[in-house]
C-alpha cells in the first residue's frame, strides 16, 4: 500500500496533532446570538412610553445590527419609520443559481434605503451575506426578467442593468434616473440575456486591472452608491445619516 505519492505506508511516521480550542461558529446573523456581543443591554430605566419599544429588547438588551436611533425599537416600527424616508431606486437581483453574493447585495439595498428589493429567479435566495438586513427592507419576487418588466412599466420605472457588456454604457459617465430598478445579474454569468433584452440600458464599471469583473455584490455597492451621490440628501459632515439620541 502506498500513498498518493507513491511513499509506502509503513514507512510514514504517526502524525502529531495538537489539541485546538472548538471552532467558533461564523456569526450568520449578527442578532441571533453568534458573534461578540455588540449594541446595548437591558435599558436601565425608567423605561420609554410608546408602542414603537420592545418589552423583551428593554428588559433582556438590544443587540441587533441597527443604528442608536432604533435602539428597543420593535421591527415593525423600524421598518414603518424607514418607510418614511426610503429612497426612489430599487434593487433587483437574478437568482438562478442561489449565488451567495445576494445577501451582500440586500445588505448594501439597506444601507442605502432602497424603496424594495426584487429578486428574479428562484423565490428561495441565499440570505447568509444580508445579516438579517431583509427583515427591515421590502422584498418582492419575479419568476423571470419579463415578470419584473411588466411590474417595472406598470410603476413608470425604467430597468437600468448593471455589467460590463459590449455595448454598455460607463456608469461614470451616465446620469442614473431618480426613479429606477437598479438591475444586477450573478457571480460569473452577470445578467442573463433575457435580463439584458428586458433593460432600457446597461451600465458597465470602469476597470483599470487584469481581471475581467469585479465581484457582483461590490459591483451593486458602486451602482447604489452612484445614484446616491446624484440623488441622496448627503448630511454634514460628522452629522449622523440617520438622525435620533443614542440609547442610554
Amino acid at each position: 500500500m502506498t500513498t498518493g505519492r507513491g511513499t509506502p505506508a509503513e514507512t510514514l511516521e504517526p502524525v502529531q496533532y495538537e489539541a485546538r480550542e472548538p471552532i467558533q461558529r461564523e456569526p450568520i446573523q449578527y442578532d441571533e446570538g453568534f458573534g461578540p456581543e455588540i449594541g446595548v443591554g437591558p435599558h436601565p430605566g425608567p423605561w420609554p412610553q410608546g408602542e414603537r419599544y420592545d418589552p423583551e429588547l428593554l428588559a433582556a438588551g438590544d443587540r441587533r445590527n441597527v443604528v442608536d436611533r432604533y435602539r428597543y425599537w420593535t421591527r415593525e416600527a423600524v421598518v414603518a419609520d424607514l418607510d418614511t424616508r426610503r429612497h426612489d431606486f430599487h434593487v433587483a437581483v437574478e437568482n438562478w443559481t442561489h449565488d451567495f453574493n445576494i445577501g451582500s447585495v440586500v445588505r448594501t439595498a439597506n444601507a442605502f434605503l432602497a424603496k424594495e428589493i426584487h429578486i428574479v429567479g428562484r423565490r428561495r435566495w441565499n440570505r447568509r451575506g444580508a445579516m438579517v438586513t431583509d427583515r427591515y427592507q421590502h422584498v418582492r419576487h419575479h419568476s423571470g426578467a419579463a415578470e419584473l418588466t411588466a411590474w417595472a412599466a406598470a410603476e413608470g420605472l425604467p430597468i437600468i442593468g448593471i455589467d460590463n457588456l459590449p455595448g454598455s454604457v460607463p456608469l461614470e459617465r451616465t446620469e442614473l434616473p431618480r426613479r429606477c430598478v437598479l438591475l444586477f445579474g450573478q457571480e460569473g454569468p452577470g445578467l442573463t440575456e433575457e435580463a439584458r433584452e428586458h433593460a432600457a440600458m446597461v451600465c458597465s464599471i470602469a476597470q483599470f486591472g487584469s481581471t475581467r469583473s469585479i465581484n457582483a455584490g461590490a459591483a451593486a455597492a458602486i451602482a447604489m452608491h452612484a445614484w446616491i451621490q446624484r440623488h441622496a440628501d448627503i448630511p454634514d459632515a460628522g452629522a449622523p445619516s440617520v438622525s435620533g439620541p443614542p440609547a442610554p
